[in-house]
């Protein structure tokens, strides 16, 4: 059964070949959509026989995610970033239960008015699962502080799944049951600081983003809520309550940029 691999890429030169080399004994087939990458993300994508679609990069990159979801032409769909990587053992988990959840489509199948695809399917059959992330942080794999596991949905049936494309920090939505498989996705999210600090202010230019979308008001309660209060609290949660503590330095710096970035994003949002 068709397995389609679905990315969206932007300058990720550095990470995409090891991404797409560890797909390339579960794809059926690899579909990239680049958002007008100036490096050679492209170049090594089509080395991988990728299809490769290159277009504008927006502000939410969910957008483009979906553009590739919607290319797939299998009957499971893989999504991932260029900064992920699959193990052999959940490739073959990923195989195993695509070939035993898997369905044909019927003649009467149709989209329904969330706009995902239904059919005459048991309503207890699992048409997506989460996987568990393993997130490596400046040279050691987070194992506190909130961040292992970190679930995210990136396996389901075609036309079962959809990004809403609301907000930097949302999931895949699955219309049908969802499932947790066992091996972990991993994620080399933050291999360097700088990488890291670019990904933090990127993040915060989206929330900003999202503060003047919502109309959210100036004033000294948002100040000191912003500014102050969901830093301190942020921190003291991934710190001290989720036990970052116990994941060295990379803990506490990955605890203190988290709460930092609620500041940066409300600083910025002042500056628009």
């Amino acid at each position: 059964m068709l397995l389609s691999v679905v990315l969206a890429t932007f300058n990720e030169e550095e990470n995409i070949a090891g991404c797409l080399e560890s797909v390339q004994n579960l794809a059926g087939e690899i579909i990239v959509v680049d958002g007008g990458s100036a490096d050679k993300t492209v170049e090594i994508a089509k080395k991988y026989n990728a299809k490769v679609i290159i277009t504008d990069n927006p502000p939410i990159f969910h957008i483009n995610k979906q553009k590739a979801v919607e290319m797939a032409t299998g009957e499971w769909i893989l999504q991932l970033d260029a900064d992920e990587v699959i193990s052999d053992k959940l490739a073959n988990e990923i195989k195993t239960k695509t070939r035993l959840s898997g369905d044909e489509r019927s003649e009467d199948s149709r989209i329904n008015k969330s706009g995902f695809w239904t059919s005459q399917n048991d309503d207890n059959q699992v048409v997506g699962y989460y996987l568990k992330r393993k997130n490596y942080f400046l040279g050691k794999w987070l194992h506190k502080g909130g961040q292992y596991p970190d679930p995210v949905i990136r396996l389901f049936q075609r036309g079962k799944g959809k990004f809403p494309c609301q907000s930097v920090h949302e999931q895949i939505a699955i219309d049908g049951k969802v499932e947790t498989l066992k091996n972990d996705l991993l994620h080399y999210t933050a291999p360097t600081l700088a990488r890291y600090l670019a990904n933090n202010d990127r993040y915060a230019i989206l929330t900003a983003k999202e503060f003047k979308d919502n109309n959210l008001p100036v004033n000294i309660l948002t100040a000191v809520n912003y500014l102050f209060v969901k830093p301190i609290y942020t921190f003291f949660l991934l710190y001290f309550r989720h036990k970052g503590i116990l994941d060295g330095y990379q803990g506490f710096l990955f605890a203190f940029f988290s709460g930092l970035l609620f500041a940066k994003a409300y600083i910025k949002y002042l500056k628009t």
